[in-house]
């Protein structure tokens, strides 16, 4: 470990050489990139390139033997490739770059595999279930559109959408759709569109191409951040046989940018049309109603109460008169019951009363105490007695008494 001081500090060239010692013992890796910038000078034996990061916005300085690039020629522009190589320190310059011993491309097989098995992760992870995809509003404020730099897939998503709805308003963010900064620009504007309060859904979008071309809209990190977007995403990337990972977990895919254009937004002619036929069902109904009640209210007005009045106090007076004289002959008839009924009572009552028996000449010894005689025996001899008859009392003297019957 180098020691230093304000007092007592090292030259350039020191901490230079110790910069390349430390660097050196990394030794030889295998690294993986997307090859660009790749300067041949002729006559120069080394061959100049830069090694981008698919999803970072970083990239590696690297040089290697004219012969090296010639083993995999031709390599296509913007090739994925791996390389093993050693970090070298300049210490002169003091500049860090890699020298490549072998270049290996990446091919459309392996990079599948490597697809397939990414999908089937995000897969377990839930990222593609229909339940966690959110509903295209019906008419946006704004619609987001990520797109290629004056792209026809722009163009197309823009005209088609402004053909169905004139008044639509378009948020567009131009980047690169291909190639090692495509990630990284793809992600900021979906970033950046996601948390614009006017936009209500984006797009994604780019035109048709080869497979290596569509690789970054499979990466791992875009896929994610569209899976954790607060607004729906409408992906259409290439044509209908393209799949990339992000239709997969956009919210919806569309088979082109045309289809893209014409799912964001409603048509202005279709819903006028539905408008129009809302309208005359409401019209219709509405008639009908009128006319139901209309018929409703001749009937009530032809009802004979309303053309006279009068009748309903008729009426009413008409079954008071018939209730009153039901009550007086119920009333009646009751009295003469009771009355019949009393005098049959008082005529009873009297055929049984004692008098009835004085009447027919039978008379009721009774004691001078007034207590009725029903013995002889109770009787003495000389006891005075009154005798009651039908009219009047007799007084009288016992001579003698007998028991017999």
């Amino acid at each position: 470990m180098l020691e230093t001081s304000a007092e007592k500090p090292l030259p350039v060239r020191v901490i230079s050489e110790a910069i390349g010692d430390y660097v050196s013992k990394l030794g030889a890796v295998w690294i993986e990139g997307e090859l660009s910038e790749v300067t041949i000078r002729p006559g120069a034996p080394m061959v100049f390139m830069r090694l981008r990061d698919t999803s970072a916005d970083m990239s590696l300085s690297i040089m290697c033997h004219k012969s090296v690039l010639e083993s995999v020629q031709p390599l296509p522009q913007n090739a994925r490739v791996v390389m093993h190589s050693k970090v070298s320190w300049y210490a002169k310059n003091g500049s860090l770059s890699m020298s490549v011993k072998e270049i290996r491309q990446v091919g459309v097989g392996e990079l599948l595999a490597r697809l397939e098995a990414l999908k089937s992760a995000l897969a377990e992870e839930g990222l593609f279930d229909v339940g966690r995809k959110k509903a295209l509003p019906f008419l946006p404020k704004k619609v987001g559109l990520i797109c290629g730099r004056n792209s026809d897939a722009e163009k197309d998503v823009v005209e088609n959408a402004k053909r169905r709805w004139p008044s639509v308003e378009f948020e567009i963010r131009e980047v690169a759709v291909q190639g090692a900064a495509a990630v990284v620009e793809v992600s900021a504007a979906l970033r950046e569109l996601d948390a614009h309060p006017d936009v209500d859904v984006i797009i994604i979008t780019r035109g048709g191409g080869s497979f290596e071309d569509l690789l970054p809209f499979s990466d791992e990190s875009l896929v994610r951040l569209a899976a954790d977007s607060q607004t729906p995403i409408v992906s259409a990337i290439g044509h209908e046989k393209d799949s990339p990972l992000l239709d997969l977990v956009a919210d919806y895919r569309a088979s082109t940018p045309t289809d893209a254009g014409k799912r964001v937004v409603p048509d202005v002619s279709e819903e006028l049309t539905k408008i129009s036929n809302l309208q005359d069902r409401a019209a219709r109904h509405l008639a009908n109603f009128i006319d139901f009640e209309l018929h409703r209210l001749e009937n009530i007005r032809s009802r004979p109460i309303f053309k006279d009045p009068h009748v309903m106090v008729s009426v009413r007076q008409e079954l008071i008169d018939g209730l009153r004289a039901r009550s007086l002959r119920s009333t009646d008839g009751r009295i003469a019951l009771a009355q019949e009924e009393l005098t049959n009572l008082r005529t009873h009552v009297r055929t049984l009363s004692p008098q009835a028996t004085l009447d027919r000449g039978y008379a009721v010894v009774l004691t001078s105490n007034g207590g009725v005689v029903r013995k002889a025996s109770s009787l003495a001899i000389g006891e005075k007695i009154a005798i009651r008859v039908a009219h009047g009392v007799v007084a009288a003297t016992t001579d003698g008494v007998s028991e017999e019957e």
